[in-house]
């Protein structure tokens, strides 16, 4: 049986936790041949044609 909480979660702590919690921005860079964008660790498009 698991641990059941004694008392209710604040708001402020629930916000806490919840505020790290968040989509990041795809990284895009240069690519060494072409100089178009592409997504970092993956084949650039332009170039693998």
């Amino acid at each position: 049986m698991a641990a059941t909480p004694k008392r209710k979660l604040s708001t402020r702590r629930q916000g806490k936790r919840r505020s790290q919690i968040k989509v990041e921005a795809l990284k895009y860079i240069k690519c060494k041949n072409c100089g178009q964008p592409k997504l970092t660790h993956f084949i650039c498009s332009n170039c693998h044609k």
